[in-house]
């Protein structure tokens, strides 16, 4: 690479650049300042998140990087923006729930930055080598903040549980690599897509990404990957939790939508059928597991599951609408999932006690009617009830499975909806129709800011909702 090369990479990953000169700087700055820097360190990191996002929306083109390891295209600007905000909403609502919580501690936020470097990079990897190393920048950063709570036995359990598996799932990945790799003699995208198109698929390679799948599919917790998704859920300290279910999800989907569409579309078929079936398998899992769940942050986990399962039929789909339909799935899920656990981490009692039980949500109404009436909102948008914006998510990508025919994965997706109802109509329920069990602490401002902001983005998702398909559809349009 000459000087001149090596300089238009390094301004195409400006916003990476920032991110990690950033992480080292903040922990350079807790070090020196001791433990009581958590507040400072939390505040600048959010800063660096905004210069990052800042800069990548005004100031960085399109173009590949590092002999073309890294992609800058309107989608990754997309999906990176997503993930910027989940990272810097997830930061903001743990400020102040940081000692209750057990995180108060300045490697929290400096780690919340490097997982978001490793999921900008995942975003923008065109090449296999660059996707693994960014993958595991961001699941080592994931894995230490699930057990940051040292004390907390849980907590401990949670973080374990998730490396074990998570590592398994990376010796997957990294074998599907290698299959594909071995059988295609190349490891960037379009030089796979262009020995495919050459000598056609065999079933080594097919063997390969198989393998390539399930590693990704475990990072979006899909069906039967998702076995980590409710222990951790439960276990980590519920501001961690809400950035698992954000920021990592939109990151590993974007990375999930680029490498079938580019890498392997000369195969669409063979992709096709396993995103079919991991799909039907989310869907259906996720709708009937959370039946039972008595848990808020497990019913949430198995939530999750199920509104990937949904995002997926769009990718099933393998067009610019299917391609679409998952970039605002991720969008409006996104918004959702935060306002949720918003909420439920103003779920403390007045003696200064988290409960996380459903139950206890019982007669919210009568104790704080605004976070009852904006939970409520958010359950029925994420039941997929019109004119919500989870309704309109859920619309676009069976819309787009149905014009590829899939007619019986619709079918099912829109049963499946339907079951997974219950258990947000449940919670609907108990909020309004029976007596409290006991009245909250007024939930602090940053949490209430975020939940107002979820509820008014759901209910209003109909009269905005114009520019943003058109960005989405703008974005989808880079594969095909």
């Amino acid at each position: 690479m000459t000087a001149e090369t090596i300089l238009a990479s390094l301004t195409l990953s400006t916003p990476e650049l920032i991110l990690a000169v950033g992480a080292l700087v903040l922990l350079m700055v807790g070090v020196f300042s001791g433990e009581k820097s958590t507040g400072t360190v939390t505040g600048l990191a959010v800063g660096v998140l905004i210069v990052a996002g800042a800069w990548l929306v005004l100031k960085t083109g399109d173009g590949q990087a590092y002999n073309g390891a890294f992609i800058s295209d309107p989608f990754a600007k997309f999906m990176k923006v997503l993930a910027l905000i989940g990272s810097v909403v997830a930061l903001i609502m743990s400020a102040g729930q940081a000692r209750s919580a057990g995180i108060d501690r300045f490697e929290y936020p400096v780690l919340i930055v490097l997982s978001t470097l490793g999921m900008l990079l995942m975003i923008s990897a065109n090449d296999l080598m660059s996707l693994y190393i960014s993958l595991e920048l961001q699941s080592l950063a994931l894995y230490v903040v699930a057990a940051i709570n040292r004390d907390n036995l849980r907590s401990t359990e949670a973080g374990l549980k998730y490396f074990v598996l998570g590592a398994l799932s990376s010796g997957m990945l990294l074998y599907g690599m290698s299959l594909v790799y071995g059988f295609t003699g190349h490891t960037g995208f379009q030089e796979i897509a262009t020995a495919l198109t050459a000598e056609g698929r065999s079933l080594g390679l097919v063997f390969g990404l198989v393998f390539v799948l399930a590693g990704i599919a475990f990072k979006i917790s899909a069906v039967p990957f998702h076995m980590w998704t409710p222990d951790v859920y439960e276990g980590a300290p519920t501001p961690v939790t809400a950035f698992f279910a954000a920021a990592p999800k939109v990151a590993a989907m974007a990375m999930l939508v680029r490498i079938v569409t580019i890498a392997f579309e000369p195969i669409v078929h063979d992709w096709q059928q396993i995103i079919v079936f991991i799909s039907i398998a989310s869907m259906l899992l996720g709708s009937f597991a959370a039946i039972g769940q008595n848990n808020i942050k497990r019913l949430m986990a198995y939530s999750s599951i199920g509104h990937m399962g949904y995002a997926l039929v769009g990718l099933a789909a393998g067009s610019v609408a299917g391609v679409q339909g998952v970039v605002l799935y991720m969008l409006i899920y996104m918004v959702m999932t935060l306002g949720t656990f918003a909420c439920i981490m103003a779920m403390r009692r007045k003696e200064g006690a988290h409960v996380e039980q459903v139950n206890d949500l019982a007669g919210l109404s009568q104790t704080n009617p605004f976070m009852a009436t904006v939970l409520t909102i958010l359950m029925f948008s994420l039941a997929g009830i019109p004119p919500l914006a989870g309704f309109f998510a859920k619309y676009f990508v069976f819309v787009a499975a149905i014009e590829a025919d899939l007619y019986a994965l619709s079918i099912i997706g829109v049963l499946a909806s339907v079951v997974g109802a219950y258990y947000y109509l449940r919670v609907i329920k108990l909020m309004w129709f029976d007596e409290p069990k006991g009245e909250f602490a007024r939930p602090a401002g940053e949490l209430r800011l975020v939940y107002g902001l979820s509820g008014l983005f759901v209910l209003g998702y109909v009269l905005i909702g114009g520019p943003i398909g058109t960005a989405a559809e703008v974005a989808a349009r880079t594969f095909f």
